[in-house]
């Protein structure tokens, strides 16, 4: 099924090129939702900038399901919400959610690894 994006290509920007590719969730370019966390690991690829972006409303199981996560360029999800571009410079390990899910951004602790 091909997916339904909230911004078409016409209207991306240069916000925050040359900054690589990302993963984000359907909820932000499907859904439309804010980024609502963002959490840097280390890069899986050599384009890869290691961000991840999610609204943060997000379940296990949804997060599970490949089809509802994508690969994009850093740019587009800046697009989706300019918020981000801030903390695009935070080294691997930062994380960062939105307090309350809609507030500004705050620093968390996290890890992407559970063991």
């Amino acid at each position: 099924m091909k997916k339904k994006f909230v911004l078409e290509a016409s209207d991306i920007k240069p916000l925050a090129t040359g900054r690589g590719s990302c993963i984000a969730s359907d909820m932000i370019t499907v859904e439309g939702r804010k980024v609502g966390f963002m959490y840097r690991e280390p890069a899986s690829h050599a384009d890869d900038s290691g961000w991840r972006f999610t609204s943060g409303l997000e379940s296990e199981e949804y997060i599970g399901n490949p089809d509802n996560l994508a690969l994009y360029d850093v740019n587009t999800i800046a697009n989706y919400d300019p918020d981000i571009m801030f903390f695009l410079d935070a080294p691997v390990g930062s994380a960062f959610e939105r307090e309350n899910g809609s507030g500004p951004f705050q620093s968390v602790e996290f890890s992407a690894n559970d063991d």
